[in-house]
């Protein structure tokens, strides 16, 4: 009888500290989280930390969703729980200054009306007339309000962006002051819009753009500028082609007086060269640099050198002569392990796509800090203008490549005292009256961002335009919006800003079987392009024998050793047929072979660490008896 009431005392005390660790959990552990994942996905990080952390006045944030959307579709259900669980962290961090309300806007009900009446976006869950929603409401003491009418499932991976974007918009009223000088359409294309009415995303300001203007307040730059408006902190020069040197000088002297510059040029614009011109042809003058002020601040570029880059090359649609459907572009390419995790405003980028890109040095002797932002990976190789600018056949470029190494730079940040570009100011007969000093030097380092491509602002580059019932969406697949507003945001002095920027995504490319194929179909297109121009010499032969215009006249008739020399020629060709086909079947093997046995491990690991486990503690209780008994 004892042992059984010590026995029901264990049992209860057992329980009672079940419960009390749960208690203490639920109450003083709620809030701890353990993010195992490699790129930190579930970890807010020290920009939105920092913004949360600094807010003075209150911000609302309301969430609308149905509950019926993630009834019907789950995956709308476990996105909205990240989105609550998130929204509650932003909560927890911000001190009580965010307030979080959730509603869930039933058909034709006052919430309902609220909704609409913040923009909420309506989508038909069937072929009722019932709308559910799924969108968040932010407003601030001054009734300033933002939206995020719909959360995309394909925007999961942007989420902290979009939230922090929002919350830092609300809580800075006062943006910081940006100045853009290009020739780029970056505002929109009206003449593009009308003559593409097909497409309803031609000629539509540039999503770079919209974002820059979302936190900063922009104003444009005409290129004919004397001196740069002194209320711009930051000058962002893209791809402004053929500058006066009034302009030039404009630039250099806002640099000497302190100002930030990011300035972007390019051997050949994309963006520009797939916009016809007034007249409806293609433009021919694609290219920009600003080579006298490179020269003088340490830094060297050439306008007509590109960098194409093996790794991370775009798939684009082969030629319609091509034996394969799609082939490496090598002039397009994702940089991912080229980006500067040391950087502050790159720390936390995972993709930067950039196009037909030049690349920057060090001039040898230049007193500047060169610190790369944006580098080719070693199988990068120098690419000619000539190759890229007109009808490009990316077959024959790839098959001609040759991977150097470099190291080929596409973006950097420069520091440093500089000197100016100018001994004095040029010639103007439009010179204002209160016309600034010239400036020889700059009283203290310089701050600079440069980068020897413009396409990293272009759309197709880095975000899917797509309809969503009547509105205009964005989806990003590479970093390049980020790339851009965080380097702009840490110029401007606002370090916090590093914050909104994209995270990386929970899905892994498969770095190694990419790596095979690309090599081995390197491989293929050498043999390939050798290949075909035996087969261009030997057709020359074959039609001249045929037609008779043979060495020996048009009454020529084809000779015994002509004909045994054709028949060479044409066995030659079916044994390289063969060995291009040995070659694709190679790779084939080697990558079936590699996931065979990733999937096998992926499927034993964890029952056999499992089974190892059990057997060491099994051998370890044994021992242990062993001594008890001993």
């Amino acid at each position: 009888m004892r042992r059984i009431s010590s026995s029901l005392i264990g049992v209860l005390a057992v329980l009672a500290i079940l419960v009390g660790i749960n208690v203490l959990a639920e109450t003083r552990l709620g809030r701890v989280q353990l993010d195992l994942t490699q790129q930190k996905l579930y970890t807010l990080n020290d920009g939105t930390r920092k913004i949360l952390g600094g807010l003075k006045d209150p911000v609302t944030l309301r969430l609308y969703y149905s509950r019926s959307l993630g009834g019907r579709i789950p995956m709308y259900g476990a996105y909205s729980d990240r989105v609550r669980e998130m929204l509650r962290e932003y909560a927890s961090v911000a001190a009580g200054k965010i307030k979080l309300e959730f509603f869930d806007p039933e058909p034709f009900s006052d919430i309902e009306d609220r909704a609409l009446a913040y923009g909420m976006q309506g989508v038909p869950l069937d072929q009722g007339a019932e709308q559910v929603y799924f969108g968040l409401a932010a407003s601030n003491l001054l009734d300033d309000e933002r939206t995020i009418p719909f959360f995309q499932p394909e925007r999961e991976r942007f989420l902290e962006f979009d939230l922090t974007k929002l919350v830092y918009e609300l809580s800075n009223p006062k943006r910081p002051v940006i100045g853009v000088l290009s020739t780029l359409p970056l505002d929109g294309d009206p003449r593009m819009m009308m003559m593409m009415r097909q497409n309803p995303g031609a000629g539509a300001p540039w999503v770079s753009m919209l974002q820059l203007r979302q936190s900063f307040t922009v104003k444009n730059v005409q290129p004919d500028v004397q001196a740069i408006d002194p209320e711009i902190q930051v000058l962002l020069v893209a791809h402004a082609q053929k500058l006066p040197e009034t302009a030039l000088y404009a630039i250099d002297q806002f640099v000497m007086r302190g100002g930030r510059l990011m300035a972007m040029v390019d051997p050949h614009s994309e963006g520009q060269a797939s916009a016809p011109n007034p007249t409806g042809q293609p433009v021919t003058e694609t290219s920009s640099d600003l080579k006298i002020l490179f020269d003088a601040w340490g830094v060297d570029y050439d306008e007509k050198a590109l960098v194409g880059d093996i790794s991370g090359a775009w798939r684009v649609r082969a030629n319609a002569t091509d034996r394969v459907q799609a082939v490496d572009y090598v002039a397009w390419f994702n940089i991912r392990d080229g980006i500067n995790h040391e950087d502050p405003a790159t720390a936390d980028l995972s993709q930067v796509t950039v196009a037909s890109a030049g690349y920057l040095r060090k001039k040898a002797g230049a007193d500047i800090a060169f610190t790369p932002l944006l580098t080719a990976s070693p199988k990068a190789g120098n690419l000619a203008l000539d190759q890229v600018k007109t009808f490009p056949d990316p077959g024959k470029i790839l098959g001609s490549f040759k991977a150097e190494g470099g190291p080929y730079v596409i973006a950097a940040r420069v520091r440093g005292i500089l000197k100016s570009a100018f001994a004095g100011p040029p010639a103007s007969a439009n010179r204002p009256a209160n016309f600034p000093a010239h400036i020889a030097l700059t009283a203290s380092p310089a701050n600079l961002v440069l980068a020897a491509d413009s396409d990293i602002l272009a759309d197709r580059f880095w975000v899917r335009l797509q309809d969503f019932f009547g509105q205009q969406e964005a989806t990003p697949f590479s970093d390049n919006g980020p790339f851009v507003a965080n380097l702009i945001g840490t110029l401007a002095g606002g370090d916090a800003l590093i914050g909104l920027r994209s995270r990386g995504s929970a899905l892994r490319p498969f770095d190694l079987i990419d790596g095979m194929q690309r090599d081995a179909e390197a491989r293929y297109r050498k043999t390939e392009r050798d290949l075909q121009a035996h087969l261009d010499e030997t057709q020359k032969k074959l039609t001249s024998l045929r037609t008779g215009r043979g060495e020996q006249g048009a009454n020529a008739v084809i000779s015994e050793q002509q004909r045994a020399a054709i028949d060479d020629l044409r066995k030659d060709v079916t044994a390289t047929r063969v060995k291009l086909r040995n070659v694709q079947l190679e790779l084939r093997r080697d990558i079936i072979g590699l996931e065979s046995r990733l999937r096998l491990l992926n499927i034993a690991a964890v029952p056999l660490v499992l089974t190892a486990l059990a057997i060491g503690l099994g051998i370890a209780r044994r021992r242990r008896q062993a001594v008890a008994r001993g």
